[in-house]
């Protein structure tokens, strides 16, 4: 079977940005650094709680965008405001829990609940958790909770 492996392309610091992603994650390290033509880091290789990851220092040429983003599937709240904060940090909130962090790479902090919560057996309380995350940043696991069982009388 083949590998994949995401590679995102920095203008420059991505061994910066790597080493920030590692202090971050449990389970994660720096795996590798080659260096370009000049002898600064031009591909840096890192795994993120076992999944592996690769950031190329190629230029100008090519910009991150919300079009690519790494979700973190977080167990509760405190998981939560922990991962926002620390990569929010430099970087720009934007609306349901999606973040670009201080290189440009965007993020969604994602609280497990809310999936369970858009699984809902019932199709209107999933809508109003889905309504409620919709008009959020950060997202807030009790006021996803609240919005889905604040069913109209």
């Amino acid at each position: 079977m083949p590998t994949t492996l995401p590679c995102l392309w920095f203008e420059r610091d991505g061994l910066a940005a790597a080493e920030r992603y590692v202090s971050l994650f449990p389970n994660s390290s720096i795996t590798s650094v080659s260096p370009g033509p000049d002898g600064s880091p031009l591909l840096v290789g890192f795994s993120l709680d076992g999944r592996e990851h690769l950031i190329l220092n190629g230029g100008p040429q090519h910009a991150l965008s919300p079009a690519f983003s790494i979700q973190v599937l977080c167990e509760d709240q405190a998981e939560v405001d922990r991962y926002w904060d620390a990569l929010l940090e430099g970087g720009r909130e934007s609306e349901c829990g999606w973040l670009t962090d201080r290189w440009g790479v965007s993020w969604q902090i994602v609280p497990r609940r809310l999936l369970e919560l858009q699984a809902d057996p019932d199709p209107d309380r999933a809508a109003r958790a889905v309504r409620a995350m919709l008009g959020m940043r950060r997202l807030v696991v009790a006021d996803l909770e609240a919005a889905a069982d604040d069913a109209p009388s």
